[in-house]
């Protein structure tokens, strides 16, 4: 099943660069990591990391974000993983005649050992408009049907058709600081998914910020006994590659 969704997000994303031109292809690569290790009374290790990118093209415009997330306990006993998070996501926007307004593809994978569901994935289809798009602030939203491919913890598959919304908000606080902010919402038969980051950053020096983000991840549907909202807060470096 693993694999054939792995397919199923490659063509995804390999079908929105398939027409793209070879003209000068602008591209952005940023990088975060974050690292916690404590000792005395209570011994941990916590991992944050992610990447994002961006590409503009004549025709397309095009996103993809990873990110992982792990923790580890000091126990008497030995040490005991309590957090072990993988996601992946990527979108491609088509633009029509007005390059504000576009068609999109999108495709995201999430593996959280430690949720209600032994993976996550979504494939959608529909309409993005970047409706703001200033010195100062951008704002843009996509709508439009998929399918989203789950598994439960127990092997039950969860998988169902699901209309997708999303926004990206992106305000400049001044020359050196930002705050992002980025929502999306899988409404689908048997669960809503709702996923949302918000994000602080300062710059530092040349290609060097430092990034304070909440991240909060709802599932309206669990397992008795497990919660419905996740909640991550990190400080995490920031370099720019691109």
């Amino acid at each position: 099943m693993k694999l054939r969704l792995a397919s199923v997000i490659a063509a995804v994303l390999i079908g929105a660069n398939a027409h793209a031109e070879d003209a000068p292809k602008p591209f952005t690569m940023d990088g975060e990591f974050g690292f916690i290790l404590t000792s005395g009374n209570t011994e941990t290790t916590s991992l944050s990391a992610g990447l994002k990118s961006t590409q503009e093209l004549q025709d397309w415009s095009n996103g993809y974000t990873a990110e992982v997330l792990y923790k580890q306990d000091e126990l008497e006993n030995g040490t005991e993983t309590t957090a072990q998070k993988f996601f992946l996501s990527g979108q491609g926007n088509y633009k029509l005649n007005n390059p504000r307004q576009r068609l999109f593809a999108f495709a995201s994978y999430e593996d959280d050992r430690f949720s209600n569901f032994a993976f996550q994935s979504t494939v959608a289809l529909g309409w993005n408009e970047k409706v703001i798009d200033t010195e100062q602030q951008t704002f843009s939203y996509s709508i439009g049907p998929g399918y989203s491919f789950a598994e439960d913890q127990m092997g039950d598959d969860l998988s169902s058709v699901i209309v997708r919304g999303a926004f990206d908000y992106s305000y400049k606080l001044s020359d050196n600081a930002k705050l992002t902010q980025v929502f999306s919402t899988e409404y689908g038969e048997d669960n809503v998914k709702s996923r949302s980051k918000t994000s602080v950053s300062a710059k530092l020096s040349n290609g060097l910020s430092m990034k304070v983000s909440l991240k909060l991840d709802h599932n309206t549907e669990v397992d008795e006994g497990r919660e419905n909202l996740d909640t991550e807060t990190s400080v995490t470096l920031v370099y720019s590659f691109f």
